[in-house]
Protein backbone atom coordinates (compact mmCIF):
# COMPACT_ATOMS: atom_id res chain seq x y z
CA UNK A 1 0.00 0.00 0.00
CA UNK A 2 1.65 3.15 -0.78
CA UNK A 3 2.44 5.86 1.60
CA UNK A 4 -0.26 7.86 3.46
CA UNK A 5 -3.27 6.40 0.84
CA UNK A 6 -6.28 7.40 2.08
CA UNK A 7 -8.65 4.53 1.91
CA UNK A 8 -11.70 5.98 2.42
CA UNK A 9 -11.26 8.43 -0.38
CA UNK A 10 -9.61 5.90 -2.52
CA UNK A 11 -13.32 4.60 -2.46
CA UNK A 12 -14.80 7.93 -2.54
CA UNK A 13 -16.19 7.37 1.29
CA UNK A 14 -15.84 9.16 4.61
CA UNK A 15 -14.39 7.70 8.00
CA UNK A 16 -18.07 6.55 8.81
CA UNK A 17 -19.23 4.29 5.92
CA UNK A 18 -21.30 1.45 6.29
CA UNK A 19 -19.79 -2.15 5.31
CA UNK A 20 -22.66 -1.61 2.91
CA UNK A 21 -21.38 1.66 1.88
CA UNK A 22 -17.90 0.03 1.11
CA UNK A 23 -19.13 -2.30 -0.50
CA UNK A 24 -21.36 -0.74 -3.21
CA UNK A 25 -18.90 1.65 -3.00
CA UNK A 26 -15.62 -0.37 -4.25
CA UNK A 27 -18.39 -1.97 -7.31
CA UNK A 28 -18.47 1.36 -8.68
CA UNK A 29 -15.03 2.21 -8.18
CA UNK A 30 -13.83 -1.25 -9.52
CA UNK A 31 -16.26 -0.89 -12.24
CA UNK A 32 -14.90 2.71 -13.00
CA UNK A 33 -11.33 1.90 -13.47
CA UNK A 34 -11.13 -1.77 -14.53
CA UNK A 35 -8.25 -1.97 -16.99
CA UNK A 36 -10.21 -3.82 -19.86
CA UNK A 37 -12.86 -0.37 -20.41
CA UNK A 38 -9.65 1.42 -21.44
CA UNK A 39 -7.08 1.82 -23.35
CA UNK A 40 -4.00 3.82 -24.43
CA UNK A 41 -2.58 6.05 -21.98
CA UNK A 42 -5.24 5.73 -19.97
CA UNK A 43 -5.00 2.07 -19.57
CA UNK A 44 -1.58 2.83 -17.29
CA UNK A 45 -3.84 4.66 -15.31
CA UNK A 46 -6.36 2.62 -14.60
CA UNK A 47 -4.10 -0.47 -13.62
CA UNK A 48 -2.69 1.73 -11.30
CA UNK A 49 -6.20 3.43 -9.80
CA UNK A 50 -7.74 -0.43 -10.13
CA UNK A 51 -4.61 -1.70 -7.39
CA UNK A 52 -5.32 1.32 -5.46
CA UNK A 53 -9.30 0.23 -5.10
CA UNK A 54 -8.88 -3.44 -4.53
CA UNK A 55 -6.07 -2.59 -1.89
CA UNK A 56 -8.25 -0.22 -0.18
CA UNK A 57 -11.22 -2.87 0.02
CA UNK A 58 -9.48 -5.28 1.21
CA UNK A 59 -8.43 -3.70 4.62
CA UNK A 60 -12.01 -1.59 4.86
CA UNK A 61 -14.25 -4.54 4.08
CA UNK A 62 -12.36 -6.82 7.17
CA UNK A 63 -13.43 -5.05 10.99
CA UNK A 64 -10.22 -5.89 12.27
CA UNK A 65 -7.76 -4.39 9.29
CA UNK A 66 -10.17 -1.55 9.20
CA UNK A 67 -9.69 -1.09 13.21
CA UNK A 68 -6.00 -1.11 12.20
CA UNK A 69 -6.41 1.50 10.20
CA UNK A 70 -8.67 3.95 11.27
CA UNK A 71 -6.08 4.20 14.72
CA UNK A 72 -2.69 3.78 12.83
CA UNK A 73 -3.76 4.99 9.37
CA UNK A 74 -1.22 3.60 6.79
CA UNK A 75 1.66 3.13 8.73
CA UNK A 76 -0.72 0.13 10.14
CA UNK A 77 0.55 -1.87 6.66
CA UNK A 78 4.12 -0.95 6.27
CA UNK A 79 6.76 -2.47 7.15
CA UNK A 80 8.25 -1.54 10.22
CA UNK A 81 4.63 -0.18 11.27
CA UNK A 82 3.17 -0.48 15.04
CA UNK A 83 3.32 -3.98 16.39
CA UNK A 84 0.36 -3.84 18.24
CA UNK A 85 -1.96 -4.85 16.11
CA UNK A 86 -0.33 -3.24 12.98
CA UNK A 87 1.51 -4.59 10.77
CA UNK A 88 0.76 -8.82 10.49
CA UNK A 89 3.88 -9.39 8.27
CA UNK A 90 6.02 -7.33 10.68
CA UNK A 91 9.43 -8.96 11.78
CA UNK A 92 12.07 -9.75 9.19
CA UNK A 93 12.10 -8.79 5.86
CA UNK A 94 14.10 -8.94 2.45
CA UNK A 95 14.92 -8.65 -1.10
CA UNK A 96 15.57 -11.89 -3.21
CA UNK A 97 15.12 -11.53 -7.46
CA UNK A 98 12.38 -9.39 -8.48
CA UNK A 99 10.31 -9.32 -5.40
CA UNK A 100 10.44 -9.08 -1.78
CA UNK A 101 9.68 -11.41 1.08
CA UNK A 102 8.77 -10.86 4.74
CA UNK A 103 8.79 -13.42 7.55
CA UNK A 104 5.97 -13.54 10.46
CA UNK A 105 6.13 -16.49 13.36
CA UNK A 106 3.04 -17.33 15.76
CA UNK A 107 -0.39 -18.76 15.18
CA UNK A 108 -1.76 -17.43 11.98
CA UNK A 109 -6.05 -17.89 11.18
CA UNK A 110 -5.99 -17.61 7.59
CA UNK A 111 -9.23 -16.84 7.91
CA UNK A 112 -8.61 -13.15 9.30
CA UNK A 113 -5.47 -13.00 7.21
CA UNK A 114 -6.66 -13.39 3.91
CA UNK A 115 -10.05 -12.05 4.78
CA UNK A 116 -12.09 -14.84 2.96
CA UNK A 117 -12.48 -11.02 0.23
CA UNK A 118 -13.50 -12.07 -2.96
CA UNK A 119 -12.84 -9.05 -5.02
CA UNK A 120 -14.13 -9.86 -8.18
CA UNK A 121 -17.69 -10.71 -7.18
CA UNK A 122 -18.57 -8.62 -9.59
CA UNK A 123 -16.25 -10.44 -11.83
CA UNK A 124 -18.92 -10.95 -14.32
CA UNK A 125 -19.54 -6.87 -14.88
CA UNK A 126 -16.11 -6.59 -16.39
CA UNK A 127 -17.15 -8.70 -19.03
CA UNK A 128 -20.42 -7.57 -19.83
CA UNK A 129 -22.78 -8.94 -17.28
CA UNK A 130 -24.89 -5.85 -16.06
CA UNK A 131 -25.20 -2.67 -18.31
CA UNK A 132 -23.74 0.63 -16.59
CA UNK A 133 -27.89 1.42 -15.88
CA UNK A 134 -28.59 -1.73 -13.66
CA UNK A 135 -31.08 -2.88 -16.16
CA UNK A 136 -31.79 -6.49 -15.96
CA UNK A 137 -30.18 -8.23 -19.49
CA UNK A 138 -31.75 -11.16 -20.71
CA UNK A 139 -30.88 -14.98 -19.34
CA UNK A 140 -28.63 -16.58 -21.65
CA UNK A 141 -27.43 -19.98 -21.43
CA UNK A 142 -25.05 -21.37 -19.19
CA UNK A 143 -22.23 -23.96 -20.29
CA UNK A 144 -19.29 -25.11 -18.09
CA UNK A 145 -15.51 -25.96 -18.33
CA UNK A 146 -13.02 -27.49 -16.03
CA UNK A 147 -10.03 -26.17 -15.78
CA UNK A 148 -6.69 -27.69 -14.18
CA UNK A 149 -5.26 -25.38 -11.31
CA UNK A 150 -2.41 -24.09 -13.85
CA UNK A 151 -4.88 -23.27 -16.48
CA UNK A 152 -6.83 -20.87 -14.26
CA UNK A 153 -3.71 -19.53 -12.98
CA UNK A 154 -1.96 -18.49 -16.40
CA UNK A 155 -4.67 -18.65 -18.28
CA UNK A 156 -5.61 -21.31 -21.65
CA UNK A 157 -7.29 -21.91 -24.73
CA UNK A 158 -10.43 -24.70 -24.25
CA UNK A 159 -12.68 -26.11 -26.08
CA UNK A 160 -16.56 -25.73 -25.27
CA UNK A 161 -19.90 -27.68 -26.61
CA UNK A 162 -22.11 -24.33 -27.45
CA UNK A 163 -25.33 -25.40 -28.60
CA UNK A 164 -23.31 -28.67 -30.03
CA UNK A 165 -21.15 -27.35 -31.81
CA UNK A 166 -17.52 -26.93 -30.72
CA UNK A 167 -15.67 -23.41 -30.24
CA UNK A 168 -12.21 -22.33 -28.62
CA UNK A 169 -12.56 -20.21 -25.78
CA UNK A 170 -9.87 -17.97 -24.04
CA UNK A 171 -9.81 -18.00 -20.77
CA UNK A 172 -7.91 -15.77 -18.71
CA UNK A 173 -5.34 -15.92 -16.49
CA UNK A 174 -6.25 -15.80 -12.50
CA UNK A 175 -9.99 -16.80 -12.91
CA UNK A 176 -11.05 -18.77 -9.73
CA UNK A 177 -13.63 -22.07 -9.15
CA UNK A 178 -17.51 -21.14 -9.86
CA UNK A 179 -16.94 -17.59 -11.32
CA UNK A 180 -18.53 -17.23 -14.16
CA UNK A 181 -17.59 -15.21 -17.61
CA UNK A 182 -20.26 -13.40 -19.59
CA UNK A 183 -19.84 -13.99 -23.45
CA UNK A 184 -22.26 -11.99 -26.24
CA UNK A 185 -24.41 -14.99 -26.36
CA UNK A 186 -23.70 -17.38 -23.53
CA UNK A 187 -22.37 -17.71 -19.67
CA UNK A 188 -19.62 -19.81 -19.19
CA UNK A 189 -19.58 -21.40 -15.50
CA UNK A 190 -15.72 -22.16 -14.29
CA UNK A 191 -14.72 -24.94 -12.48
CA UNK A 192 -11.27 -25.58 -10.93
CA UNK A 193 -9.43 -28.33 -10.07
CA UNK A 194 -7.44 -28.23 -6.70
CA UNK A 195 -3.63 -28.39 -6.23
CA UNK A 196 -1.47 -30.44 -4.37
CA UNK A 197 0.68 -28.24 -3.52
CA UNK A 198 -1.10 -24.65 -3.90
CA UNK A 199 -3.70 -23.51 -0.99
CA UNK A 200 -5.42 -20.66 -2.91
CA UNK A 201 -7.05 -18.18 -1.18
CA UNK A 202 -8.29 -15.25 -3.61
CA UNK A 203 -5.26 -14.11 -5.26
CA UNK A 204 -3.22 -15.33 -2.92
CA UNK A 205 -1.34 -18.83 -2.74
CA UNK A 206 -0.01 -21.05 0.40
CA UNK A 207 2.52 -23.40 0.49
CA UNK A 208 3.49 -25.80 3.54
CA UNK A 209 6.96 -26.33 3.09
CA UNK A 210 9.14 -28.79 5.12
CA UNK A 211 12.47 -27.93 6.49
CA UNK A 212 15.21 -29.43 8.13
CA UNK A 213 15.78 -29.15 12.59
CA UNK A 214 19.35 -28.01 10.89
CA UNK A 215 18.71 -25.62 8.55
CA UNK A 216 16.20 -23.65 10.39
CA UNK A 217 18.62 -23.64 13.46
CA UNK A 218 21.10 -22.80 11.81
CA UNK A 219 19.69 -21.11 8.53
CA UNK A 220 20.02 -21.92 4.62
CA UNK A 221 18.29 -22.57 1.50
CA UNK A 222 15.11 -24.63 0.54
CA UNK A 223 13.90 -24.68 -2.66
CA UNK A 224 10.14 -23.52 -2.74
CA UNK A 225 7.66 -23.81 -5.49
CA UNK A 226 5.65 -21.16 -6.96
CA UNK A 227 3.33 -21.19 -10.22
CA UNK A 228 5.95 -19.71 -11.93
CA UNK A 229 8.95 -22.48 -11.04
CA UNK A 230 11.14 -23.56 -8.06
CA UNK A 231 12.60 -20.12 -6.13
CA UNK A 232 15.51 -20.58 -3.96
CA UNK A 233 14.25 -19.47 -0.69
CA UNK A 234 17.01 -17.76 2.07
CA UNK A 235 16.19 -19.15 5.94
CA UNK A 236 17.17 -17.22 8.32
CA UNK A 237 18.67 -18.73 11.56
CA UNK A 238 16.21 -19.08 14.23
CA UNK A 239 13.35 -20.25 12.38
CA UNK A 240 10.07 -21.14 13.87
CA UNK A 241 7.94 -23.92 12.97
CA UNK A 242 4.91 -22.10 11.40
CA UNK A 243 6.66 -18.90 10.02
CA UNK A 244 4.86 -17.71 7.17
CA UNK A 245 7.20 -16.30 4.62
CA UNK A 246 5.59 -13.60 2.29
CA UNK A 247 6.58 -13.57 -1.44
CA UNK A 248 4.90 -10.62 -2.85
CA UNK A 249 4.06 -10.62 -6.20
CA UNK A 250 4.40 -14.27 -6.93
CA UNK A 251 0.20 -15.05 -6.70
CA UNK A 252 -2.15 -15.46 -9.22
CA UNK A 253 -3.23 -12.78 -11.65
CA UNK A 254 -6.08 -10.61 -11.58
CA UNK A 255 -8.06 -11.30 -14.39
CA UNK A 256 -7.28 -9.35 -17.17
CA UNK A 257 -4.59 -6.83 -15.51
CA UNK A 258 -1.22 -6.98 -14.43
CA UNK A 259 -1.48 -6.98 -10.64
CA UNK A 260 -0.99 -10.36 -8.67
CA UNK A 261 -1.59 -11.29 -5.34
CA UNK A 262 1.35 -13.01 -3.47
CA UNK A 263 2.11 -16.17 -2.43
CA UNK A 264 2.59 -16.96 1.45
CA UNK A 265 5.25 -19.88 2.36
CA UNK A 266 4.13 -21.57 5.71
CA UNK A 267 7.43 -23.17 7.82
CA UNK A 268 6.70 -26.50 9.26
CA UNK A 269 9.55 -28.41 10.91
CA UNK A 270 11.18 -32.31 9.80
CA UNK A 271 11.51 -34.01 13.17
CA UNK A 272 13.75 -37.36 12.27
CA UNK A 273 12.12 -39.97 13.32
CA UNK A 274 15.25 -42.68 12.85
CA UNK A 275 18.23 -41.36 14.42
CA UNK A 276 21.95 -42.65 14.44
CA UNK A 277 23.80 -42.88 17.52
CA UNK A 278 26.15 -39.68 16.72
CA UNK A 279 22.87 -38.05 15.79
CA UNK A 280 21.35 -38.56 19.64
CA UNK A 281 24.15 -37.73 21.44
CA UNK A 282 24.83 -34.31 19.55
CA UNK A 283 21.34 -33.73 20.54
CA UNK A 284 21.58 -34.43 23.73
CA UNK A 285 24.55 -32.50 24.32
CA UNK A 286 22.40 -29.65 22.84
CA UNK A 287 19.78 -30.18 25.66
CA UNK A 288 22.14 -30.18 28.21
CA UNK A 289 23.85 -26.62 27.57
CA UNK A 290 20.43 -24.94 27.02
Amino acid sequence: MADNQDLYSTLGLSKGSSDQEIKSAYRKKALQWHPDKHSGDKKKEAEEQFKKINQAYEILRDPQKRQMYDQYGSAAFQQGGPRAGGDPFGGFSGRQGPFTYTYTSGNVNFDDLFGGSDPFDIFEQFFGGASPDGRVRHRKPVYSVTLDFMDAVHGAEKEVSVEGKKRKIKIPAGVDDNMRIRFNDFDLLVQVRPDDKFKRQGQDIIVDQPVSFPTVALGGTVTVPTIDGNFSLKIRAGTQPGTLVRLRGQGIPYPRTNSRGDQYVRINVEVPQNLSRRQRELLEELERTQ
